[in-house]
């Protein structure tokens, strides 16, 4: 398959870099756990970017190379399952979507609020606008979002064509994207930061231990990214699948060697890296986590 990008592809990068440069520098004291910023999103629904899954010439493949590029910024976007599952579903809402398991309602969901879409997967794919009495927000949550608890499923919700498989894949999908542009962003500022930190009278870059663990690292953020743009443009269940438990297992290795590389000044509010690592810390546990993207893959593959 050839993942090359289209001349159509580089122009809505372009213009997506000129759009978010503005937005990519950020006084890291005043951040805390979650940065988002309302002008970001208005300047993407404004431009069009969250929508170029509806057009056929681009679709999901074109949708998911938005998706990468946009974790990659410091500001958390709710870019991901807006981009790939509203077209899937044919939402005309411009609002954030958030996606729940029907067995498993009540996890902490990323940008839920009222007025946002709720897709609960379950026997079917059925959807509800949320009401402020469905939703509590969760203030103190350490996972890089602005998140929020789902109180209940209301009954009479719209019932959408997609099929349960189909939606798992798209998820999975918008997981692996994400988690792409998250950790290509974590890992180049914690290279950014061993190539300027100097201990024992050289930098902390030269040494091979770091070098090593870094080099793989970014092994698997090319990885993860490969893996998803493959999903986006197969739609297949087992690529998908292979994706997200890629992301996910990627994810749990390379946050803690990140951080390990960072030393104390990772764990601190005055390094911009725990923008990127507090959202893949959700991102793992999404779905069921890697177990059961892993059992998806053997069933789609196997079964």
């Amino acid at each position: 398959m050839d993942l090359s990008l289209t001349s159509d592809q580089i122009a809505i990068l372009d213009a997506l870099e000129a759009l978010t440069r503005p937005f990519a520098s950020v006084v890291l004291h005043e951040t805390g756990f979650a940065l988002t910023d309302p002008a970001l999103d208005r300047a993407l629904a404004e431009g069009g970017f969250l929508d170029v899954g509806f057009d056929p010439d681009l679709g999901i493949g074109t949708a998911a190379i938005v998706v990468e590029r946009l974790a990659r910024l410091p500001q958390a976007t709710a870019a991901a399952t807006t981009a790939i599952l509203r077209p899937a579903l044919g939402l005309e809402a411009p609002g954030p979507v958030c996606l729940v398991e029907a067995d498993a309602p009540h996890r902490p969901l990323p940008f839920l609020a009222p007025g946002a879409t709720v897709v609960v997967l379950g026997d079917q794919v059925t959807s509800f606008t949320a009401e402020a009495v469905q939703v509590r927000p969760e203030p103190e949550a350490l996972y890089g979002y602005p998140v929020a608890s789902l109180l209940a499923l209301p009954e009479g919700r719209t019932i959408h064509a997609l099929t349960p498989t189909a939606c798992r894949t798209h998820w999975q999908v918008a997981l692996a994207a994400e988690a792409a542009g998250l950790l290509a962003a974590a890992l180049g500022s914690a290279c950014a930061h061993v190539s300027e930190r100097r201990q024992f009278g050289r930098a902390l870059a030269t040494f091979q231990a770091l070098r090593h663990r870094l080099a793989e690292a970014q092994v698997r953020t090319n990885g993860v990214y490969w893996l998803a743009l493959q999903a986006a443009h197969t739609l297949d269940p087992a690529d998908a699948a292979l994706a997200a438990f890629h992301a996910q297992e990627s994810a749990r290795l390379v946050v803690y060697d990140l951080h390990q590389c960072m030393g104390a000044m990772g764990m601190t509010l005055e390094h911009p890296l725990h923008l990127w690592t507090y959202r893949l810390k959700l991102l793992v546990s999404a779905l069921g986590g890697r177990g059961a993207q892993a059992l998806a893959a053997a069933d789609a593959l196997w079964g």
